[in-house]
């Protein structure tokens, strides 16, 4: 019997024991496999088969007997098994959107995966599935097939706990930089896939943009062995952009803006995190920006109603840019008229 076939008997065997099977029942149960074979060899192979089992996600421990029950190897079933989800139609059927959207974008991490679980969530809702009315778009850019590649290989890298190499083309210099990097996880926000881990070159903590990404490679040295473990209170929300004016180009500016008219009772809720005052102009934000390009550009496409009021250099920007628009806008018109 191969080694694959066996695991999956011991897994069988295990799961459908009621009681605590012994090393001697073992034996019996695989005689070509543990049997014939001295003592310490048949030991030794069986501890290698656990090892493996145990890294596979099978709970497999051993107890000691008492008056109730002998000694041997049992599966902790509360640690194997997921308790049951219990969710509605409804809700199945935005699960399965949602999964369908990610899938359909080209490039999302685990694809296998999640093309496996959409599989289950069809099978086991059968006609039940209603179409939710919703749509959503994860975004064109998405599309990349060298982009898909290497965020397969990010979250392999992530699972895995494996350092990764990589050329990273950082929007802060002109030239490409090698760096070595411990992956701590993957999210994506607005369309754009971030990668934060480790980075050894900068000692610390650094946020990467897989698109700028050139080169990559996977430590594949002891693939079973961490080479890294991945601090307790790490979050990925602390170090990835929910908002354009948090993408970190620049040290923090602090930034005031004036909204007005309807635009005055939504500030909270367009400028999440903001200290927010009323006042008879309407209502005054203040908000901690590391993107002033990001926050312009947002709050330029609110239009009149929203207007930067400090410090000068964003005053300024705005005017650099909304100088650049209608250079833009009369270029275009002009043409039309002599076309």
């Amino acid at each position: 019997m191969d080694r694959t076939e066996r695991l999956l008997d011991l897994v069988a065997l295990l799961l459908d024991a009621r009681e605590p099977i012994s090393w001697a029942e073992l034996r019996e149960h695989f005689p070509a496999d543990y049997g014939g074979i001295s003592d310490d060899a048949a030991e030794r192979k069986f501890e290698r088969d656990k090892a493996e089992l145990l890294e596979l996600g099978l709970p497999l421990t051993y107890i000691q007997g008492d008056d109730d029950r002998k000694d041997g190897y049992i599966v902790d079933r509360s640690a194997y098994y997921l308790p049951e989800a219990n969710l509605t139609k409804e809700e199945l059927a935005v699960l399965y959107a949602a999964g369908s959207a990610a899938l359909a974008s080209g490039a999302f991490p685990g694809r296998d995966d999640l093309a496996h679980a959409l599989r289950k969530i069809g099978f086991f809702a059968g006609d039940a599935l209603p179409s939710p009315r919703v749509r959503m778009e994860v975004g064109a850019a998405q599309s990349d097939p060298e982009l898909s590649a290497r965020l397969e290989q990010l979250w392999e890298a992530c699972a895995a706990h494996k350092y990764v190499q990589i050329a990273y083309a950082s929007p802060k210099r002109s030239e490409v930089t090698e760096r070595r990097v411990d992956p701590y996880g993957l999210a994506l926000r607005r369309g754009v896939w971030t990668l934060v881990g480790y980075c050894h070159l900068r000692q610390g903590l650094r946020t990467f943009h897989v698109q700028r990404i050139r080169e990559l490679k996977v430590n594949t040295a002891k693939p079973r062995t961490p080479d890294f473990e991945v601090p307790a209170d790490f979050s990925l929300d602390s170090h990835v952009a929910n908002y354009p004016w948090q993408h970190r180009f620049h040290e923090p500016m602090e930034v005031t803006l004036l909204l007005r008219g309807e635009l005055a009772q939504r500030a909270a809720s367009l400028f999440p995190g903001a200290a927010v005052e009323s006042t008879a102009e309407g209502s005054r934000a203040r908000l901690s920006v590391t993107s002033l390009d990001g926050l312009l550009r947002f709050s330029m496409a609110l239009g009149p109603e929203c207007r930067v009021e400090s410090p000068e250099a964003a005053v300024s920007k705005v005017r650099e840019m909304t100088a650049r628009i209608l250079e833009r806008h009369a270029a275009a018109e002009e043409k039309k008229v002599t076309a």
